[in-house]
């Protein structure tokens, strides 16, 4: 009889520090998708779903790659390859996190959220994860559609389908951000991916292939954070914010590509990449309401 897991190896499961980007750029969603401050409540409630929902789904990633796992130093220190948390014990924490989390936005919340953040599951966990990941080294490419998602959920929980095209805006940044973030870290741990056979773009095209479509990917991400702009979203606070973090992530791009020999560079990048996602919505978020707020002045 298998010993209860800790909470801790269950909350480890979780990937806390995945789903807390994601909620940033869930709950920028929610606060741009309409010209005022929305309802605190529904804030926190809408939240708490997609959140449990995003944490359901890398319970999921967790169970159906644990054999990946063992073979990678990166994962092979995860409760399951552990032994901390059981396959049963982590698909019923898994299915629990996930009935609960679309449960209050179902009834709380509105239908479409929902459903939205049921399909975003289902894609993460069944089509990206036991699918793309190990059939196409397009993986993060394709499956990047269920990680921009939480952007609109955020939206459609406050504003329904009212200005959606905004909220799509925020998932094409997001899904144009995926590639370049993933795979830098793919080209950081290439030679693991390799040994466990996942046919990462680094592993199935060689490595300066990827560099060269990271540095294309980057050149397109800026193009796109413009667009907020272009179409009256946003305003200037976000318009230089944008073009400052756009200009660095491009820097860091390029010295991937000109200098293949630095082995650190990939992983500096990935984690900036993080950080720029991160401070880019952000800004997003001031520009909003101090447009909101002038505009009120005036």
């Amino acid at each position: 009889m298998s010993t209860a897991p800790s909470i801790l190896h269950l909350l480890e499961l979780c990937k806390l520090k995945v789903v807390s980007l994601i909620m940033i750029t869930a709950v920028v969603g929610m606060l741009l998708a309409v010209p005022y401050l929305p309802n605190l409540l529904l804030i926190i409630v809408a939240s708490l779903g997609i959140a449990l929902s995003a944490m359901s789904a890398a319970v999921f990633n967790h169970v159906i790659d644990e054999k990946i796992d063992i073979q990678m130093s990166r994962t092979s220190r995860r409760p399951l390859p552990q032994g901390k948390v059981s396959r049963n014990q982590a698909l019923i924490w898994g299915l629990f996190l996930g009935v609960f989390g679309i449960g209050l936005l179902l009834v709380y919340v509105n239908l479409l959220t929902a459903a939205l953040t049921f399909f975003s599951l289902i894609g993460y966990a069944v089509f990206y994860t036991m699918y793309l990941k190990r059939a196409t080294p397009q993986n993060i490419v394709i499956g990047g559609a269920a990680g921009a998602a939480p952007p609109i959920l955020g939206w459609t929980s406050v504003a329904g389908l009212q200005g959606i095209e905004y909220a799509l805006l925020l998932f094409l940044i997001v899904f144009i951000w995926t590639p370049p973030h993933f795979w830098a870290l793919a080209i950081h741990r290439h030679e693991e991916y390799k040994k466990a056979g996942v046919p990462m773009l680094p592993v199935t095209h060689g490595l300066q292939f990827t560099r060269v479509q990271i540095l294309l990917y980057t050149v397109l991400l800026f193009i796109v954070t413009l667009l907020p702009y272009l179409t009256g979203m946003s305003g200037v606070i976000y318009l230089v914010s944008a073009v400052m973090l756009g200009v660095l992530f491009l820097g860091y791009a390029i010295k991937i590509y000109r200098e293949p020999e630095n082995p650190k560079i990939a992983f500096k990048t990935f984690k900036y990449s993080v950080n720029y996602l991160m401070v880019l919505f952000v800004s997003l978020l001031v520009d909003h309401y101090l447009l909101i707020t002038f505009g009120a002045v005036s």
